[in-house]
């Protein structure tokens, strides 16, 4: 078991940078339209026309083609970058750490 201390101010400090990030994560999702289209997929993420060729032929990527050419709705981008993030897959185990 893994035990921690952290005076009020280290505490503080925890939190104040866990809500800054949370802010900036919200604002750019607030700043981004409803849906991307390729081009701002792909300016968005800083890739080129492979990779994005690549994620959106995955299964489990989120792009709708109902439009007439292919859109990425931002709110489950969004969600799908989280739930596809390597630190996340290999981390989340609420049991693995324990915080006393």
């Amino acid at each position: 078991m893994l035990q921690v201390t952290l005076d009020a101010d280290q505490l503080q400090q925890l939190i104040n940078d866990a809500v800054d990030k949370a802010i900036k994560r919200h604002a750019l999702k607030d700043q981004l339209p409803l849906l991307l289209t390729r081009k701002e997929f792909m300016k968005l993420m800083q890739i080129g026309e492979t990779k994005c060729a690549e994620l959106f032929n995955r299964d489990d990527f989120p792009v709708n083609r109902e439009l007439g050419h292919p859109r990425v709705p931002t709110s489950l981008l969004m969600d799908w970058i989280y739930s596809n993030t390597d630190w996340v897959q290999e981390n989340h185990n609420p049991k693995k750490l324990s915080i006393i």
